[in-house]
């Protein structure tokens, strides 16, 4: 697997595609050879496995001053968008596609948080800068956290549980907050240790520690795992005050989670293409195709309403940004992930993953094949360099 990404990340840098897109598609392909790797992506190996070197790498990244300066924006698309994203897709998935409310509400927990790998993947391919880049890794790092939350509170009302206003609040308190502090604590108690040495090995060691020891054990007491590695990254690079890393554990550091994290995208995006051959999309083509448009118009309802709030203030959000955050509003292994964990015995339980995986097709394929091209035409970043052609007049002497 690792010699097809290597192939892969070569063949699409000549070709100018995206990474991702080639990466499932020699999923697809991998997954129709007889003895190719029969690797199953499931729950477990995603958010235990894949997920924290991507968080932690992302986070790691994003510089505080810049987070804090846009925190507002932020933390409002991180709410009130993914509550509003996730209602609208129910409620269409309700009234068009004729699901159940349980399975509709379900499938809107687990789709409305746009997915870290998928986005920070395409927008680094494709050289986005600035506050716009800040934007969307930002909202799509911390989202996962609410619709997380969402999406247990949904699936723990399907299985019979009882939760009053009081336990739901006190879920909220726990997964979020205590996400947060189990990773500050972390990320902390790892910068003392590197303080006191100048070792680059252990220095990065210890990072990688922060990394899966903040996910695993937030994971293990019910909290945020997600937002803990996210704030574990966040604390290492920016708390420098305590004791910190030195500056050639900096440089190592920075190599070493730049390799971690294109190991782990190269491995998610292949076993999500060896996973979408199995699927059988053409016995619902008509949710998918509902579900598609539905996700698509909800992102839009969230962004351009978040959005609107600060029209009039500095934080103003440009209305091309707003565009490029509705199209770049990307799914994947998140939201795979938590489709995969619903027990099997879940309402309409094959259709929510199926539906899942063929909206992240769409995503990868369509959003992310026209990602660039919307980032040029909106000038987030420079047009494509025009080869430079001779008249092919001679200078005569």
């Amino acid at each position: 697997m690792l010699l097809v990404a290597v192939v892969v990340a070569m063949v699409t840098k000549r070709l100018h595609l995206p990474y991702s897109v080639g990466l499932v598609s020699a999923g697809i392909a991998l997954a129709a050879i007889p003895y190719g790797p029969h690797l199953a992506l499931t729950r477990s190996l995603i958010y235990i496995g894949l997920l924290p070197p991507l968080l932690f790498e992302a986070a790691y990244n994003i510089h505080w001053e810049r987070l804090r300066r846009n925190a507002l924006v932020v933390g409002l698309l991180v709410t009130v968008g993914v509550m509003l994203s996730g209602a609208a897709t129910a409620a269409g998935m309700h009234f068009l596609a004729h699901w159940q409310w349980i399975a509709a509400l379900t499938f809107g927990a687990l789709i409305a948080a746009t997915d870290p790998v998928s986005v920070i993947a395409i927008f680094h391919e494709a050289k986005a800068h600035g506050r716009l880049l800040l934007l969307i890794e930002a909202e799509s790092l911390l989202n996962d956290g609410t619709a997380s939350v969402a999406f247990a509170m949904v699936t723990a009302f399907a299985l019979g549980h009882q939760l009053s206003s009081g336990g739901v609040l006190l879920m909220l308190l726990k997964s979020i907050g205590g996400g947060i502090a189990c990773g500050a604590a972390v990320g902390a108690g790892a910068l003392l240790l590197t303080g006191r040495t100048e070792d680059h090995l252990v220095e990065v060691t210890c990072t990688t520690v922060a990394a899966y020891g903040a996910f695993l054990l937030a994971d293990a007491y019910g909290m945020s795992g997600v937002l803990a590695t996210i704030t574990a990254g966040l604390v290492m690079r920016n708390f420098e005050r305590l004791n910190g890393i030195s500056r050639r554990g900096k440089e190592a550091v920075t190599n070493f989670w730049q390799y971690a994290a294109f190991i782990a995208n190269s491995m998610i995006f292949l076993l999500i293409g060896t996973q979408q051959r199995s699927q059988n999309f053409a016995s619902l083509w008509i949710p998918i195709l509902i579900a598609i448009g539905v996700v698509l118009a909800a992102r839009a309802l969230a962004v351009y309403t978040c959005s609107g709030f600060f029209h009039w203030t500095a934080l103003r959000v440009a209305p091309h940004q707003q565009h490029i955050l509705v199209w770049g509003g990307l799914r994947g292994a998140v939201a795979l992930a938590l489709a995969l964990g619903l027990p099997p015995q879940f309402p309409m339980h094959n259709a929510i993953v199926t539906v899942s995986f063929a909206v992240v097709a769409f995503s990868i394929f369509v959003q992310g094949l026209t990602m660039a091209p919307l980032l040029r035409r909106t000038g987030e970043i420079p047009p494509k360099p025009q080869p430079s052609s001779e008249a092919g007049a001679t200078s005569t002497h």
